[in-house]
């Protein structure tokens, strides 16, 4: 994996300015390299003054069912592929 690819997100859910983006790394145990997930969610704006997009983590009472929205579809997301993973045998049949 190339340095640019270790800085970009897996998945990203929007919605509207709300993004939730799904991480991976790479984790070892007992000599096994397995993937590791994390969850980052914010929120995009546009500063009034310099024009330039920005990130917060602080959102309004009115944008919380957008972020509960996102935050199911990260969950759900990494759920079925965890489902997905141990459904393949290590033969890679089901």
């Amino acid at each position: 994996m190339s340095e640019s690819d270790k800085q970009r997100p897996v998945k990203e859910f929007r919605a509207g300015t709300i993004v939730a983006s799904v991480w991976q790394e790479r984790g070892a145990a007992n000599g096994k390299s397995y993937p590791k997930f994390s969850v980052r969610i914010q929120k995009r704006y546009r500063d009034e003054k310099s024009g330039q997009w920005k990130t917060t983590a602080y959102i309004r009472p009115d944008e919380l069912p957008k972020l509960a929205l996102v935050a199911t579809k990260a969950y759900e997301h990494l759920t079925l592929r965890v489902f997905d993973a141990e459904a393949v045998n290590t033969d890679g049949s089901k």
